[in-house]
């Protein structure tokens, strides 16, 4: 039987000729937001690994939003030029598609490069002013954010919007939104961060009302036909946090006003919290919401081998058929998007382990694989948390 992996797929109008993906991987490497040579070696390599779908970094709609001081930026002229260059590169040299994932950190901006200490940038390092939904840091020795205000909230919804508009103008493929790893949109969703008691915060539907209109804005740009998804986050991991249930909530939502995929992740609402470290331990909530919402969700987190996996949170049976999450193996410093035993090789830059699996909404496609793209990931050393915090 052919597998499901190298089959064809459809994401609203956007044909994929497989269903490997190539993860977002913060590479902090760019200058005051705008890509380099650096991001045209990375990105042109793995445009042409295979990959049938390629999602760059995460890429921040303001100059504040940024996490690190070099990362990437879509919010100028100059950002949307360089990225052109880029994009254009890959589409000419390889077959993958590409989608943008874009982002603003909230509160776990201004702070340093993983391989200078990751924690938050000191007077000497200009640091610039954070935003969140409560004056809560991250964690101890992080920037308090400034509550953010309404006016806050209009100006960062107008920024997404106009940062999908430069997307599309570039030519990207599809577009995602990061809403997982507590950043801004995470942050707002998560009860450990938002404590607001006005209509922006206190119950679940209140919480969810700014990350929903930051989706209608992003959505009301781009084309139906044009795949838009998002990065959530499955768990907190943490007592008082987001659960499973809030999850499933969510993509229910998020369904409704327009999106076509969900990429499940976990954790990193703040500085304490420590995913956990079995294997696939996100998988059985991203089926749980593949199955109760229909959606398309793909998944991460501690998939570390090329053997189908049998365990039964991993494997499921859909209508008449089985489908095995699985992915492509990768070890630390040798990635097999360049081929075995070669390095990635730039300053402190290591290869890491994350397979991530896809699978389409109950009921679709049922009697056959319905595995969507394995993605992965790479990470700087030193980088703390589980390997997907990255992007």
């Amino acid at each position: 039987m052919t597998s499901a992996l190298f089959s064809p797929i459809k994401l609203a109008d956007l044909q994929l000729a497989n269903r490997i993906a190539v993860s977002p991987m913060c590479q902090y490497s760019a200058n005051d937001g705008v890509a380099d040579d650096w991001h045209m070696t990375h990105l042109g390599m793995l445009a042409n690994s295979g990959a049938s779908f390629l999602v760059v970094e995460a890429t921040h709609v303001e100059r504040h939003g940024r996490i690190t001081h070099g990362c990437l930026g879509l919010y100028s002229d100059a950002c949307e030029a360089a990225l052109q260059r880029v994009v254009n590169h890959c589409h000419r040299i390889g077959k993958a598609k590409l989608a943008i994932q874009l982002a603003h950190a909230g509160r776990k901006a201004s702070a340093q490069r993983p391989w200078e200490g990751g924690k938050a940038l000191s007077e000497a390092e200009d640091p610039w002013p954070t935003i969140g939904p409560s004056a809560l840091p991250f964690g101890p020795g992080w920037h308090t954010p400034r509550v953010a205000t309404e006016a806050d909230m209009a100006r960062v919804r107008t920024a997404f919007a106009d940062a999908a508009k430069r997307a599309l103008r570039i030519g990207f493929d599809a577009v995602e939104l990061h809403f997982a790893h507590g950043y801004l949109l995470h942050s707002w969703l998560s009860p450990l961060a938002n404590k607001r008691n006005d209509e922006w915060g206190g119950s679940l539907a209140s919480r969810m009302r700014f990350p929903l209109d930051v989706v209608r804005a992003v959505r009301a740009v781009v084309p139906r036909g044009v795949p838009l998804g998002a990065r959530i986050t499955g768990s907190d991991w943490a007592d008082g946090g987001l659960t499973p249930d809030d999850a499933v909530t969510l993509g229910k939502a998020l369904k409704d006003v327009g999106l076509d995929y969900i990429d499940v992740s976990s954790g990193g609402a703040t500085a304490e919290i420590r995913t956990p470290t079995s294997p696939g331990y996100n998988a059985p909530i991203a089926e749980r919401l593949r199955r109760e919402t229909g959606i398309v969700v793909r998944t991460v987190g501690m998939i570390t081998t090329a053997k189908p996996w049998r365990a039964p949170s991993l494997t499921t049976r859909i209508g008449a058929g089985t489908r095995r999450k699985r992915c492509l193996p990768m070890s630390p410093g040798r990635c097999n998007t360049c081929g075995p035993r070669q390095s990635c090789g730039r300053a402190r830059l290591c290869a890491a382990d994350n397979g991530r699996g896809w699978g389409s909404g109950a009921g679709r496609d049922a009697g056959r694989e319905t595995v969507l793209p394995v993605e992965r990931k790479v990470r700087r050393e030193g980088e703390g948390g589980d390997i997907s915090t990255g992007g």
